[in-house]
């Protein structure tokens, strides 16, 4: 995935943001924040960065009357099942952030409960449509195949890649079959993802010849009533990403 535009640095600067990463990740319900081998909470940082992108949208960061502190709900809680809030002040000493980052904190923590007790931050709401979440098996998908393979050939596996546009095809098309006649049995097995201020839903690709495990997964969304479309893909990182927005994934074939 490529590297976002950093709101949040925009509205806040972070004496060390690293560190500061890494007690969230301590002080957070205990989860997987990395890919494979990596140790530098990747998936929780771009957490923080989008669920922050729509807490703004949602005009839900809230400010002391004085607007000298602000703090924003995280969404994440303790292993107690405590909110976690990211609290700020002003910034006084001069550069572009409007706000100094002071720390992350239980909802029980003293000095969160000295400015906030009474406007206690509310989390994101990414489940203002709850039926966009569940897949439909009465619906049909129409998958738009030229697309999918001329915006995203790169992401597909390098054995494919070499192996021409029309295998890649006929592979893309088995695997999209294959996948409609899955889903159609066990809605479960779509997995919600936010991206681009809309809820779609992620279907695992099997690209490769024998492989259960998939490859990539096929992005579907709403056209109306009966038919949902897809037009892209993206590989099984990048769709982590998206989906841990709304709710730490618990299927079997996307996981961090």
């Amino acid at each position: 995935m490529a590297e976002p535009t950093k709101e949040l640095f925009k509205f806040a600067f972070f004496l060390d943001f690293g560190k500061s990463i890494d007690f969230l990740a301590k002080l957070a319900s205990p989860e997987k924040w990395d890919f494979g081998s990596n140790k530098n909470n990747s998936i929780l940082k771009n957490y923080l960065e989008y669920t922050f992108r729509k807490l703004q949208d949602e005009n839900k960061i809230v400010y002391t009357t004085d607007n000298r502190f602000c703090c924003f709900n995280t969404g994440l809680v303790t292993s107690q099942l405590e909110d976690i809030f990211a609290f700020f002040e002003r910034n006084k000493g001069g550069g572009t952030s409007p706000y100094f980052f002071k720390a992350f904190c239980k909802k029980s923590d003293s000095q969160f409960l000295r400015y906030f007790s009474s406007n206690i931050p509310r989390r994101a709401d990414f489940f203002s449509e709850p039926s966009a979440l569940i897949f439909n098996p009465n619906c049909n998908i129409i998958p738009d195949i030229d697309h999918i393979i001329s915006d995203n050939k790169s992401r597909f596996p390098t054995h494919l890649q070499v192996t021409g546009e029309d295998n890649m095809r006929r592979q893309l098309i088995g695997a999209i079959d294959e996948v409609i006649k899955l889903v159609k049995t066990n809605y479960k097995i779509a997995v919600p993802q936010f991206f681009n201020k809309r809820t779609q839903l992620l279907l695992p690709l099997c690209l490769t010849p024998g492989s259960k495990n998939p490859d990539l997964a096929l992005v579907i969304y709403k056209l109306d009533d009966n038919n949902y479309c897809a037009r892209t893909c993206l590989t099984l990182e990048m769709a982590y990403m998206n989906a841990r927005l709304i709710v730490k994934p618990q299927s079997d074939w996307l996981k961090a």
